[in-house]
């Protein structure tokens, strides 16, 4: 196998191996709405074979960043449209990413009258950037109900629908870096004494319930999961983070997903890769920090389906033909990832655009 190659993970249909991982980049406005760099830059790297969508909010209590983006109204939804007609116009493909922050969020970053919410009354240790005061401790959240955990698995679903009204080809859940999902997921974030928390079957419960929710919309072949045990990111601890991946697998593998997106994280104390390996060998997407030529060696051994790149892609629009033609790669300026603005965003030239 070649990572140049078509690919086709359940109903998505790739032109190539080299996928965009999602990455967090602070240009909606302040109504979590879609603006038009934004239709700008996701069009700019159509070339990937499949285009992974920032984390996008399933509801305004799942904002948490400033300057975010939503699937939870109209204005949304049309706003993502515009992107996602982009991307189609140059060939390309992309799914939504649904993204709950759960207890990783400031007040300041959300509409008036959400709450900051999560699995249990426990504050993430940290801070975050918000417009209004800059660096600002997170939220201290409040415990969900379980009528309200019900309340956002609804959210997901409806989320999904406004994706494929959006035009998105798919959604993935982001199970991972310290957000709802994984909250649920983690003994040191979830202390409930229900039927969503102690054992591990329980604490799996949250993200399962979600993804068949998901799965509802339109079937399973339009739908992923994004997994890194072991991530510690956003204060997130869990005894044992092989245990609890291992009995989400189990019975994410029966649900027929399009694919499994795992970070590897190579000091997370779990082996991500060969887990993933066990149960989604032929639908597994891999990323962290991979070059061209491991990459390509690990989609011809068969040892992953894909490889997803996220920094890489931040100055390089045209990642897939850069490694086609063996170019260098642009550095990218690490002082406007969140700035705002079509600068360090928008304006990195392709290869062939590039002043001499």
């Amino acid at each position: 196998m070649d990572i140049f190659w078509g690919l086709k993970l359940g109903d998505l249909e790739l032109s190539n191996r080299v996928v965009m991982a999602p990455m967090t980049r602070s240009r909606a406005d302040s109504d979590a709405v879609p603006t038009d760099i934004m239709v700008d830059y996701y069009a700019q790297r159509a070339s990937a074979g499949l285009i992974i969508s920032e984390g996008i909010a399933p509801s305004a209590s799942g904002l948490g960043y400033c300057r975010t983006s939503g699937l939870f109204n109209q204005a949304q939804v049309e706003a993502w449209g515009r992107v996602t007609a982009a991307v189609h116009a140059a060939g390309g493909k992309i799914v939504a990413q649904l993204m709950h922050v759960g207890r990783v969020a400031s007040h300041l970053n959300k509409p008036t009258g959400s709450d900051t919410v999560a699995p249990s009354a426990i504050a993430a240790r940290g801070q975050m950037y918000t417009d209004q005061s800059g660096m600002v401790p997170f939220d201290t959240p409040r415990a969900l109900s379980l009528d309200e955990i019900g309340a956002v698995v609804s959210d997901y679903r409806m989320a999904t629908e406004n994706a494929y009204a959006a035009g998105f080809d798919g959604v993935e859940l982001h199970c991972t870096s310290g957000y709802l999902p994984a909250q649920f997921l983690s003994t040191g974030t979830n202390r409930r004494v229900d039927e969503y928390g102690g054992s591990v079957e329980n604490r799996c419960r949250f993200a399962l319930e979600t993804l068949d929710a998901m799965i509802c919309v339109d079937g399973p072949g339009r739908v992923g999961m994004r997994i890194c045990p072991g991530n510690p990111f956003n204060d997130l601890v869990d005894e044992d983070p092989h245990q609890t991946f291992e009995q989400l697998l189990v019975a994410a593998a029966k649900l027929d997903l399009a694919y499994l997106h795992v970070i590897r994280m190579p000091d997370g104390g779990v082996d991500n890769i060969a887990l993933g390996q066990r149960f989604f060998g032929d639908r597994l997407v891999v990323n962290d920090s991979y070059d061209f030529e491991e990459a390509s060696a690990v989609v011809s051994s068969g040892a992953a389906a894909a490889v997803s790149f996220g920094r890489p892609f931040i100055a390089n629009p045209d990642l897939v033909e850069r490694f086609r033609e063996g170019a260098d790669l642009a550095r990218f300026d690490p002082h406007t990832l969140y700035a705002g603005g079509a600068r360090g965003y928008s304006d990195y030239p392709g290869r062939h655009n590039e002043p001499a």
